[in-house]
Parts: C-alpha cells; sequence; structure tokens
C-alpha cells in the first residue's frame, strides 16, 4: 500500500499505484556498458540451462537421481533469472523504470519461491551424492523415481512456504515516505528501506527464516561431505577418487557459491542498510551463478560432456 505525505505531514488516504526501480543510478555510457554485461549474461543463462535439460533428457546414460536434479537445478535457474533480467535489462533505458503495485510483488514471490527451492535442491543434491557413495547398496531403492519426485516437491513446498510468508509480510506494509526502491528489482531489503510503520517483524521474518534455512542447509551438505570424504579416504581405487572428487567438486562449487552470496544479502545484520553492496551481490545470485551452474557442471563432469557430444554428432549425422 502507498500513501503519499501531504505538505502538512499528514498522510493521505490516496495510494500511489507504481514503484519506480532506480536501477544503479550510473551515467548513460555506464548504462550501456551494464546492459551489454547483463544481456550476455542472460543469453549464457538461457541457453545453459536449456541445453543441460535437453541433453539429460534425450540423452538415456543421465537418467539417474542425479541428473535428475540436476535437470531441474537446471529450469529453477532458468526461470530464477528470467523472473529479473528482462525487466531489468528494459529499465537501463527505460526513462519511467517504472514497476507497477501487483507487478513487484509477483516478481518478489517468484524470486523468493525460485531461490528457496534452489536452496533446497541443493541440499537435496547432497544428500543423493551422500547415499549413493556412502550406502551404494542400498542407493537403488532409496533413490527410486517416487523418492526423487517427492524431494523435489518438497523442495518447491519449501520454496512456496517461504514466497508466501515473505510476499504477504512485506507487501502488508504501507509504504509513505517514497515509492522509489533503491534497487533493479523487488526485494524485501530495498522494500523495508521505503516502508513506514514498524518493520521490525519483517526483519525478524527475513533475518529468522533465511538464516535457518542457510544455515540448516548448509549443516546438511557439510554432514553428507563430511561422510563422503571419509568414504574416498578409504577407497582403493585412485579412478573412483578422482571420479567422485570431481562430481562433488563441481556441486561444493555451487552451493559455495550461492549459500555464500545469500548469507551477505539476507542472513546477516546490516544486509538492509548496505543497498550498493546488496545490488552487486544480487547480480551474482540472479544472474552471474545461474550462467555458471551450467557450465560447472558440464566442464568438471565427463558424462555431462560425452552426452553433449553424442547429441552434437547426432545432430550432425540428421
Amino acid at each position: 500500500r502507498f500513501m503519499p505525505p501531504h505538505s502538512n505531514g499528514n498522510l493521505s488516504m490516496a495510494y500511489f499505484q507504481d514503484f519506480v526501480l532506480e536501477g544503479f543510478g550510473v551515467g548513460l555510457e555506464t548504462q550501456a556498458l551494464l546492459f551489454a554485461v547483463f544481456l550476455a549474461l542472460y543469453m549464457v543463462t538461457v541457453l545453459g540451462n536449456i541445453l543441460m535439460i535437453i541433453v539429460i533428457t534425450l540423452d538415456a546414460r543421465l537418467h539417474s537421481p542425479m541428473y535428475f536434479f540436476l535437470k531441474n537445478l537446471s529450469f529453477v535457474d532458468l526461470c530464477y533469472s528470467s523472473v529479473i533480467a528482462p525487466n531489468a535489462l528494459a529499465n537501463f533505458f527505460s526513462s519511467s523504470k517504472v514497476i507497477t503495485f501487483a507487478g513487484c510483488a509477483m516478481q518478489f514471490s517468484f524470486l523468493s519461491l525460485l531461490g528457496t527451492t534452489e536452496a533446497f535442491l541443493l541440499g537435496v543434491m547432497a544428500y543423493d551424492r551422500f547415499m549413493a557413495i556412502c550406502n551404494p547398496l542400498r542407493y537403488p531403492i532409496t533413490m527410486c523415481q517416487s523418492a526423487c519426485t517427492r524431494l523435489v516437491l518438497g523442495a518447491y513446498c519449501g520454496g512456496c512456504f517461504n514466497s508466501v510468508v515473505q510476499t504477504s509480510f512485506t507487501f502488508h506494509l504501507s509504504f509513505c515516505s517514497s515509492n522509489r526502491i533503491n534497487h533493479f528489482f523487488c526485494d524485501v531489503p530495498p522494500l523495508l528501506q521505503i516502508a513506514c510503520g514498524n518493520t521490525a517483524i519483517n526483519k525478524l521474518l527475513m533475518f529468522g527464516i533465511c538464516g535457518f534455512m542457510i544455515v540448516g542447509l548448509a549443516f546438511v551438505i557439510l554432514i553428507s561431505y563430511g561422510y563422503i570424504i571419509a568414504t574416498i579416504l578409504r577407497m582403493q581405487s585412485g579412478a573412483g577418487r578422482r571420479k567422485i572428487f570431481s562430481t562433488c567438486g563441481s556441486h561444493m562449487t555451487v552451493v559455495t557459491l550461492f549459500f555464500g552470496t545469500l548469507f551477505v544479502m539476507y542472513a546477516q545484520p546490516g544486509a538492509i542498510e548496505s543497498m550498493e553492496q546488496g545490488k552487486v551481490v544480487s547480480v551474482f545470485y540472479t544472474l552471474v551463478i545461474p550462467m555458471l551452474n551450467p557450465l560447472i557442471y558440464s566442464l568438471r563432469n565427463k558424462d555431462v560432456k560425452e552426452a553433449v557430444q553424442r547429441l552434437g554428432q547426432k545432430h550432425m549425422t540428421m
């Protein structure tokens, strides 16, 4: 809800209908450079994640739980970037940079849904590797198709829960000080900066839910990889060790990048006040990381590289 103040300081009962996304607030040349960077990041993200989804879907050798989760991660990354990038690109050369109240709420709800789902998916992928390496005999039963589907649905349910809570609490606030958001998309920290009234509950929810989620999932992932490393060190085969380290190294790289940026943005005190830092961090987790994920998994994964080659050869012979 927007309530513009009268000149005498009293609140009017009239409501604004729009927010203004201020973006980076830089000169025209820098705007053009940022536009080119954002466009390149988004194009690579779209192409990389679509390729990953197609390869895993078409190659029967990749029809395993690990790649089922990876395909879902690519789908989430593709949607995640698409919630932010097109609107941000359009606003670089827009004179108004306007987004409606409903549009802002919708953008934030999808961002929260997809970001939380990705966090849970990374936790699920760590559990999958733990079961495959530490309990190989039970793995086919524990990680059957129905179990994998339930785990993915559980990740989406967790995302829906966080999205509903964060969106409902954030957009029930009144925005009477300004309708100008100091960011390039709708997010909790910049919205709380322009909200009037007591935002203590919103800050507590953001730090509480995000902090619990990040710390809890990071703990699960660290425990899983502790057991995985102990199992690897007991292996006699050097080739087996290298293959597992390659697969798990890709996952740990993605986990470190994603959870590190989320912690800086949402789970530390003072995150709301440092908006300029927040914009840079936001570029990483909304554009850079979704772009890097398919590259990390494909360049460090022999099975994926061979599947891409087979798909290319099949296409050339058609």
